[in-house]
């Protein structure tokens, strides 16, 4: 089937249709230059949701996509590479790694790069078909492709690894989305044992709906985790688990693309320390989507000096402007009354960005309330405080 895919004629027209509707394609036509037209139509698709997750797969001529829930589970190209760097820096001397769930291809090729042997393991032949084929596209010679189960190919394994790594698929027998990790396939908690009877070092790509504390507890050899968002918006967490390990794990939150150092810190950190409870002063501070999926809920304001607005409002006040905190910046122009008049006096335009963080209505309540439209440069925040609620007019600063 590859083969065929490569016909010049098919690749020229995948590039020509590009923009097309899969759909309205599908109805056009039964087969496209003697293939279905439903496998040309996801080539089209993968290729076209690779432009901005796998830029480097969409600018590889000749590369094959697989159905898409394959290429949703695929890690993104900034991922992949942030995955791949870390294990450089935390396991230099690491020659060879397995990576368990290889998937489409993407972390074992980026993996590739800074380790010396991969060996990739699926049990969907077809993804091994696809993987391999666009490994050697991207010149990857040093990736080996096994046709197993995780299980099985850990059951045959006699020799030792440096290190495995597993990002188990989050979908049902019913293809319901699941983040469990008792629950994903494989079950990394069953297998464990037998990783580490292989290898020190296990790195785990988890959901991000994943409970971070559940994760550690089912785990429980955590040496370091990273929760990973690209652009604000948490993508995956990420735990190396060290065999024997049992002091307490360092969290570090990063958010990639951005010019933001990662935030880490220790759960007992977060336990131990104390956030003052402040009314809104000059500066309101917005921490990044990873470092509240982290935890660092207070710890977070004794780093940078800041007042909690309230211990269950997770936006952070001073007077002093701090530009190197690791999120949002607003600077509060006024407090406003909560009634219509007032809105609208502000806010002749009715138009404005509505946040609201532990207040009785959502962004789209309040705005159907003042009858106000997103967009513009000012920003309407809503919050709750220890004694009162407040709505505040800001501007964003960072």
């Amino acid at each position: 089937m590859i083969e065929q895919l490569l016909q010049p004629t098919v690749q020229e027209f995948i590039r020509q249709h590009a923009n097309d509707d899969e759909q309205s394609l599908l109805l056009k036509h039964k087969t496209i230059h003697g293939l279905p037209a439903s496998l040309i139509a996801w080539q089209i698709s993968g290729r076209r949701k690779s432009k901005s997750k796998i830029p480097l797969y969409y600018n590889t001529a000749n590369m094959v996509y697989p159905p898409g829930v394959n290429l949703e589970q695929s890690s993104s190209e900034e991922t992949a590479v942030f995955k791949a760097s870390l294990l450089q820096r935390q396991l230099p001397a690491a020659k060879s790694l397995v990576d368990l769930s290889g998937g489409f291809g993407v972390d074992s090729f980026f993996f590739s790069k800074v380790i010396e042997r991969v060996t990739y393991v699926e049990p969907n032949a077809e993804l091994i078909e696809y993987a391999k084929h666009n490994h050697l596209q991207l010149g990857a010679e040093n990736i080996r492709h096994i046709h197993s189960s995780a299980e099985e190919f850990l059951e045959s394994l006699t020799g030792p690894v440096d290190c495995f790594y597993i990002d188990p698929s989050r979908r049902s027998a019913s293809n319901k989305k699941i983040f469990e990790l008792d629950e994903c396939e494989p079950n990394i908690i069953s297998i464990l044992p037998t990783i580490f009877a292989h290898a020190d070092y296990l790195l785990v790509k988890a959901a991000p709906l994943l409970d971070l504390q559940e994760g550690l507890l089912d785990l429980n050899s955590v040496k370091q985790v990273w929760v990973v968002s690209v652009r604000n918006e948490v993508k995956e967490l990420l735990f190396l688990c060290a065999k024997n390990y049992s002091d307490e794990p360092v969290v570090s939150a990063v958010n990639l693309e951005s010019d933001h150092e990662p935030f880490t810190f220790k759960l007992s950190d977060e336990r131990a320390v104390q956030a003052p409870v402040s009314d809104p002063l000059t500066y309101l501070y917005e921490p990044n989507a990873s470092i509240l999926k982290a935890g660092a809920f207070k710890v977070i304001a004794a780093t940078y000096a800041l007042g909690k607005i309230h211990p269950n409002t997770h936006l952070y006040t001073s007077n002093e402007l701090i530009n190197r905190f690791p999120g949002r910046i607003f600077k509060i122009n006024t407090h406003l009354k909560a009634d219509a008049k007032t809105i609208a006096t502000h806010f002749p335009e009715n138009k404005v960005n509505v946040i609201t963080r532990n207040y009785p209505l959502s962004p789209d309540a309040l705005k159907k309330k003042f009858k106000l439209r997103d967009g513009g440069e000012r920003y309407l925040i809503g919050c709750s405080g220890e004694k009162q609620k407040f709505l505040l007019a800001a501007e964003r600063l960072k």
